[in-house]
């Protein structure tokens, strides 16, 4: 039964939602398979270590925090955006100085244009855009 294996899986923090779940136009195989537990993430990360070995490995997170680091730099640079989290890894937290709604728009406009992707948390209250440089290719 479709709905018992989803119910044993289903999993919904705010970073994994979208906009499509409910309409039943997709099948979010997320629901199906092994969750996000302690156990199949250190499967992703035995093959992480084998693909880049230890030294790849810390050069390429070296590079991700840099890159944060600079797109932290831009953020501040701009009056109209406010900097919500300290920068840990490849991770900022921004958003727009205003109403969460106002936010809630610019994440919309920003995952409609295709170009990034974007995922939002709560933090304190305010809804927050989060910029996670995590890319392979980078």
């Amino acid at each position: 039964k479709r709905s018992d294996l989803i119910g044993a899986f289903k999993l919904e923090p705010l970073y994994l939602q979208h906009d499509h779940q409910e309409s039943g136009l997709i099948t979010d195989y997320r629901h199906w398979q092994i969750p996000l537990g302690r156990r199949f993430r250190s499967l992703k990360l035995w093959f992480v270590l084998r693909m880049y070995g230890v030294k790849g490995l810390q050069e390429h997170i070296r590079k991700h925090v840099r890159l944060s680091h600079q797109f932290e730099h831009l953020v501040l640079q701009d009056e109209r955006f406010e900097i919500c989290a300290e920068v840990v890894l490849g991770l900022v937290c921004f958003r727009l100085k205003g109403s969460n709604e106002l936010n809630k728009a610019l994440l919309k406009s920003i995952n409609e244009a295709k170009k990034i992707h974007l995922v939002p948390c709560h933090l304190r209250e305010k809804f927050v855009l989060r910029f996670a440089i995590c890319s392979r290719t980078v």
